[in-house]
């Protein structure tokens, strides 16, 4: 079951299941989630792996950050494929997973987000993938909205997450052991 706007608030103010969020999904959201922004974006380089006891992420570097009354605007290369971090951040209850998609204004411009679920018991700020299909530049403002959370509840046994990304992590440091 998808909870609706009535529960969600009440969730965040008594359990801070999202912080950070805009005034506009304080007050009038859309739908049956919220509209997250984009806090970070950053540009990939070099190589990945994931094996199957083992992980390495490509190099990262910040693009951009939002700042709160500030204007910023990112110009997407066309064919590239970036990562991004919201501005708000959540912690998950052992009850709830959560589902992002992006904003239709998103891929009607022929850029993309390749969100993803939100597992019971993470914790902190969320990344994604973001990819301009296009062959022109696109022009994204920072802080912007740009993927749409909606939370499920979990019906019996399920397990929290303990992977090594809780807190938000955007990157490795060097290869490493997965959890």
């Amino acid at each position: 079951m998808v909870l609706g706007i009535e529960e969600l608030h009440k969730l965040v103010k008594e359990k801070n299941l999202v912080t950070n969020l805009s005034e506009r999904e304080l007050t009038n959201p859309e739908g049956a989630g919220f509209d997250l922004r984009v806090g970070e974006i950053y540009e990939i380089s070099g190589y990945g792996f994931l094996g199957v006891t083992e992980r390495e992420t490509p190099d990262m570097k910040l693009l951009a950050k939002y700042e709160e009354g500030k204007t910023l605007e990112v110009k997407l290369k066309p064919h590239v494929y970036y990562l991004v971090k919201t501005v708000e951040d959540v912690n998950m209850p052992e009850n709830l997973l959560a589902i992002m998609t992006p904003r239709s204004t998103l891929f009607r411009s022929g850029v993309y987000i390749f969100g993803g679920q939100v597992p019971p018991g993470y914790k902190g700020g969320l990344n994604m993938g973001m990819y301009n299909f296009r062959d022109e530049e696109f022009r994204l403002e920072m802080g912007a909205r740009v993927v749409h959370i909606m939370f499920f509840e979990v019906k019996g046994e399920g397990n929290l997450y303990r992977g090594q990304w809780q807190g938000g992590r955007v990157t490795t440091e060097q290869k490493e052991t997965q959890v």
